[in-house]
Formats: structure tokens, sequence, C-alpha cells
């Protein structure tokens, strides 16, 4: 019996995936449970395994397009067994007919499919140039031409087996640039795979004066959860300069005992959060619309930078892990995020997150909270200051942290407190220890 591969939705917060490589070509036969091809999340490379046995008989969408969940993307079945009720009037795209999705080379053309995402299982109302002399077409780009008054035939297309779409009328003038034919890819297992050149966004050149930079499907995400954020979310901000002088001086004692007790500013300064946020569940919560819902575990959010835009891995209950056992953690989940490696458990749940720039230089900024949770902090770069101590002028490392609030859960004064407690463990690390 045939089995229809489906674009699934691989992580929580999954809306459309792009299927970056296939791993199996047409006409080889599968088992149930074998990775068929990687597909590019919002998070993440995950891959899309086979649920059934047979021949995989038909690719319908090409290496690089963008599917929305539940699209047809191929389809398995016995050899001689009749798939056209499945396909209907689907045109399959060949890896061939499409650009490279997986090129490293900066220097190979664009991957059209990737600029304006398609689905190719929708019936294409086309016909090729050969055919009575018409041109590849979608139906939006004919009716365009016409309006325009503008000859299909001198327009290059940069859609699907040269499909001329909106995109290239739009462009008229600078017809757009023939994508270099792909390179064949040989059949791969999971370990054999390079994530990190097959996510990477390639520029597309139009003319000498700007260059388009195609949205991965994070880039997309980060945008719709910044939305969703600093519009509806009523913030406020709270900042606070902490005196770090006994942090690097614990820091650098652990680090004389071994390596197995190195940890860094940033290591310790989670481990204080955390701890503060236990003693504070009024801001370690989460608005849901009818309700707050206070958490009594502290799962720490810790935004880690990768080459197209932010993830967040979570160190699940961080107040109660020993500050080397969070270093080892963090260093771990940062590792995978920048290879795009994280399972979704390891970037959900979070309760409350953190986000640190001092390492680049960055004395004090906001951070964006990522609904639903109630707050943010983010942490700016440690600076030796001249402070008066007692009765005298002396020169102290100090570090600002600013939270962000979501005011329908977090008062000025709730807030206000949590940064006392936490200034109290910062400028007091042995606290952290006891």
């Amino acid at each position: 019996m045939a089995t229809k591969v489906v674009m699934e939705a691989l992580s929580p917060t999954m809306e459309e995936g792009r299927l970056v490589r296939w791993l199996k070509p047409e006409g080889a036969s599968v088992a149930n449970g074998e990775t068929l091809a990687e597909v590019e999340t919002d998070k993440a490379i995950m891959e899309l395994v086979a649920r059934g046995d047979g021949v995989l008989r038909r690719q319908l969408v090409a290496e690089g397009a963008t599917a929305p969940i539940g699209t047809l993307l191929g389809v398995i079945a016995a050899p001689n067994e009749d798939i056209a009720a499945l396909v209907g009037g689907a045109t399959p795209v060949s890896a061939s007919a499409a650009p490279n999705a997986q090129s490293a080379a900066p220097a190979v053309a664009p991957a059209p499919a990737a600029v304006a995402p398609v689905t190719t299982t929708a019936p294409e109302h086309e016909t090729a140039a050969g055919d009575g002399g018409r041109v590849r077409s979608s139906p939006l780009a004919r009716r365009l031409a016409a309006e325009r008054g503008l000859d299909l035939h001198a327009i290059a297309g940069s859609g699907p087996n040269g499909r001329v779409v909106k995109r290239d009328l739009d462009a008229t003038g600078t017809p757009a640039i023939p994508a270099a034919p792909a390179t064949p890819a040989a059949p791969a297992t999971a370990a054999t795979t390079a994530p990190a050149a097959a996510v990477s966004p390639v520029p597309v050149r139009a003319g000498t004066e700007y260059t388009d930079i195609a949205l991965t499907q994070i880039r997309r995400t980060i945008a719709r959860r910044l939305a969703e954020s600093i519009g509806p979310v009523p913030t406020f901000y709270l900042t606070a300069e902490l005196d770090v002088e006994r942090v690097s001086e614990m820091r650098k004692a652990m680090a004389a005992l071994g390596d197995d007790y190195k940890v860094s500013v940033n290591d310790i300064v989670l481990k204080a959060v955390a701890t503060a946020l236990a003693q504070h569940p009024e801001v370690n919560a989460h608005w849901l619309g009818d309700r707050i819902r206070q958490f009594g575990r502290v799962h720490l959010g810790v935004a880690v930078a990768i080459d197209d835009g932010l993830i967040t891995p979570v160190v699940f209950d961080a107040d109660t892990k020993r500050l080397r056992d969070i270093a080892r953690e963090v260093r771990e989940l940062a590792a995978r995020a920048r290879t795009r490696k994280l399972k979704p458990e390891e970037y959900t749940g979070s309760t409350f997150s953190v986000s640190n720039l001092g390492m680049f230089g960055i004395d004090q900024f906001t951070a964006i909270i990522n609904p639903p949770e109630a707050g943010i902090l983010a942490i700016g770069a440690i600076e030796a200051k001249p402070v008066v101590v007692g009765e005298a002028v002396v020169v102290r490392r100090r570090m600002r942290v600013t939270m962000s609030c979501d005011h329908r859960v977090i008062d000025g004064a709730t807030g206000a407190k949590l940064l006392a407690t936490l200034r109290r463990l910062i400028e007091n690390p042995l606290l952290l220890v006891y």
C-alpha cells in the first residue's frame, strides 16, 4: 500500500519547513523509519523519516523549497503500484531542476525557491516553452504580464523548471540570474551531512546596487515572535549595576583547582539568576491570557547567537545544579545550537530567559521578552570603575543588568525585589555554593 511522505511538524512551533536535501533518490528502496530527507524547521535541521516500506517513487518538492505542514513531499509505494490517485495533478520537480540548496560555495547561483517559498503539490497551470510557443509561467505572472504589456518570452524565469513567477516580472529590466546546475548529491546518512552549509542563506544579486538575502526558517520565526512580543506585551525595564569583584575572584580561585572547576562569569550569573528566581516564583512565570502560571522549577533559557539569528536552549532545573554542571551543559547546548543539532526538547520549556552581550563589549541593553515568559534579563559587559567603598575611592569591576518585565505579570516592586536578591547573590557568590 502506498505511503505519503508529508511535511511533518518536527518542532512544537513549526508551521512550515524547508526541504534542505533528499537523502534518498527517486527509485531507491526505503524501509519504515529510514531517513528520507533533511528539513530545516524554525529552530534546527531535523530528519524526516519514512512511514512505510517500499520504493521512493516520486519526489514532489525540490531541495531548497519551503512547504507548509501537511504538504505532500513524495510517495513511497511498491515498484508497479499505481500512485496516480495520490499524486493527482501535482507537478514533480526534480532535484536537478532546482538550485542546489546545499552548495557551500558563495559563488554559485542563488536558490530561487528559498527566496519565494513555493510548494509543488498543487496543480501548475503552465505550458512548456516548446509546447505551442508558450512560456512556463504562473497564473499570476501571466495576468501581471498582460496588465503591464510585457512579453513573457523575454523574461528569464527563476521558478522551478524555469517557470516565470511574479518576482521575475517585478525585476524586469534586471532579469533574474539563472540558477547553476545542481551538483548531484550522493546518498548520505545523518552522520555525514553538513547542516551548517545547507542552511546558510545565499545572497541573490539584483544588479550591482544591493543584495537580497533569503529568509531562513529561523529568521522568519524570530520576526514573527518579536512582533508578538514588542507590540502586545506591555513591557517596562529595570536596570541595576552590580559589583562583580568577588565573582571574578571566585572564578579565578576555582580555575586554580583544575580544569574540572573552570567556569565563566556567565555561568556564575546564570546560577545566581536561577537561585533568585527560585526565591521569587512570581517572576518565574508565564502569561497565559486568562491566567498566570507560576513555576516551582526554574528552567532557564540561555540565548545563543547563531549564523541565522538567535536560539534559546534551556538549562532545566538550573537552580538545583552545581556551577560546573551548568558550565558544562551550557557549552554543550551552545555547540549543538551553532551546528543546528538541538532537539526540540532542548530549546522548549523555559520559564525565564537570559541574554548576555557583555562579551561583545555592550555595556547595557534591553532584551525582548519571549512570550509566554514574563521576563528576560539582559547582561552587559564587566567594566572597571572608580567607586566609593567606605571612605575611599577604589576601582571595582561592575556589571549592568536590565530586566524586561511583562507588566501584566510583574509589577515594578516585584521586579525590584528579584534584582535585589540577584545583587545579594552576585556580590556574595559563596552563597551559590553554600
